[in-house]
């Protein structure tokens, strides 16, 4: 077998990988966008430990058959880029929203979060979530709200006590 197909084929399995390892994907079409654009896009993503590749699309469809997304097939047509997150499953979704929305030139076409396939609606409803540590912040609030509650209760009997045998 020649190398250019060795070459491929491990590819193809490096990109396989990524889809099963990864807790949300999102795939773009960076069409109209110029380096610098790219170049901002890509250092915002890095920053937020999500990975953006650009790779080909008959490549990136026989990994996705691989992995069972079939679905994503429809979308790999023209240039696309596939944004990997191992970790966070907001970061690149909410990244990629607020980067189109600036940038018009910049389309979400789909996305997979957490082995689903995703619409653009989903992806855009993603990125409208509080991230991790915002939505830890709102369940630990809630959780403390009895206790302080009860805390302001038993501050007000003891004000009261102490107003009726003053």
């Amino acid at each position: 077998m020649s190398k250019a197909i060795e070459a491929k084929k491990a590819q193809v399995q490096e990109i396989a990988e990524k889809f099963k390892n990864a807790a949300s994907v999102v795939l773009v079409d960076y069409r109209g966008l110029n380096v610098a654009q790219v170049t901002e896009l890509r250092k915002q993503l890095r920053e937020a430990g999500v990975e953006f590749k650009v790779y080909k699309n008959t490549l990136t469809r026989r990994a996705v058959e691989e992995v069972g997304l079939e679905g994503l097939n429809e979308f790999l047509t023209g240039p696309n880029a596939i944004a990997f997150s191992n970790e966070d499953v907001v970061a690149p979704a909410k990244i990629i929203n607020n980067f189109a929305k600036e940038n018009e030139a910049l389309e979400i076409k789909a996305g997979v979060i957490e082995g689903n396939i995703a619409t653009v609606e989903e992806v855009k409803a993603l990125a409208d979530l509080p991230s991790r540590e915002g939505l830890l912040s709102m369940l630990l609030s809630v959780l403390q709200a009895p206790i302080r509650n009860f805390a302001l209760a038993a501050k007000a009997v003891a004000e009261q006590k102490e107003e009726q045998g003053a």
